[in-house]
């Protein structure tokens, strides 16, 4: 390590759901220096670093935020479902250490080697795409909680069948979302060529506690799910009880029908 390290700013962010990587290098191209790394863009000034991933996160090493914005503004004119809450996670960091480690958010990086920062950033940006999914499951569980209250409590749940199929949509938007985007948390790519940089990634990943969080957010998907087959079977049972009510109603019209006839 240095006589006097020189500490800089680390920040990941969650902008959107993704980002199309193939226009923004075409645009940053034009004035920036720019590397595609599996699907990944990452962007080099001077002892400045961004690394932005397809999923809709980005991580800067040392940039401005004046330089910063200006960045998201580019991105998020290539950006899918941009989201209205951003995610963002903050650290400090310092190069030429003796050992990479972190300790309470201090990151240090024993070299300055471009592709270590990468490495780190892959397990930095899961974290925050992570961060958006748990808060996407935390905010639909708390919106709907009072769903199976109410089924606890009264026997039944005092919605009309549109907003139940609403409620449904939603619920499935939500765990579809997650779910196709579930492979983001693996170990990625990069590191089955590159294997020598994947203990970076690791060191990031334990850190930031990314595996048991995963498992966390299944159980919340679980639980998504139980919502949704509930509303599901409320449905089946609101258009029996209809389809019942009918088949009552035709079988009284039949016998005052014959009793008529009878009569008269």
């Amino acid at each position: 390590m240095s006589e006097h390290p020189v500490v800089m700013q680390c920040t990941a962010f969650c902008l959107a759901q993704s980002f199309d990587i193939g226009a923004l290098a075409k645009s940053i191209s034009e004035t920036t220096l720019i590397r595609i790394i599996k699907g990944a863009l990452m962007i080099e000034d001077t002892h400045a670093w961004s690394v932005v991933f397809s999923y809709g996160a980005v991580v800067h090493w040392n940039v401005s935020a004046e330089q910063q914005a200006k960045l998201h503004h580019t991105l998020l004119n290539h950006a899918e479902n941009p989201l209205t809450t951003l995610e963002e996670d903050n650290f400090t960091f310092e190069l030429e250490c003796s050992s990479t480690r972190i300790v309470e958010d201090h990151i240090e990086v024993e070299a300055s080697d471009p592709i270590v920062l990468f490495s780190l950033s892959q397990g930095m940006a899961q974290s925050i795409k992570l961060a958006s999914f748990e808060t996407n499951a935390i905010t639909t569980i708390n919106n709907t909680n009072y769903i199976p209250k109410s089924l606890a409590e009264k026997g039944k749940i005092n919605l009309n069948r549109h907003k139940i199929a609403q409620i449904r949509g939603q619920l499935f938007i939500t765990k579809s979302d997650i779910i196709l985007n579930y492979d983001l948390l693996d170990t990625p790519e990069f590191f089955w060529e590159y294997p020598e940089y994947e203990n970076y990634y690791s060191i990031m990943a334990k850190y930031l506690e990314i595996e048991p969080r995963t498992r966390v957010l299944s159980k919340k998907l679980e639980t998504i799910h139980e919502l949704f087959e509930m509303l599901a079977d409320e449905q089946k049972h609101r258009h029996s009880s209809i389809l019942e009510l009918i088949v009552i109603g035709l079988i009284a019209f039949e016998i005052a029908m014959t009793l008529v006839d009878k009569v008269f």
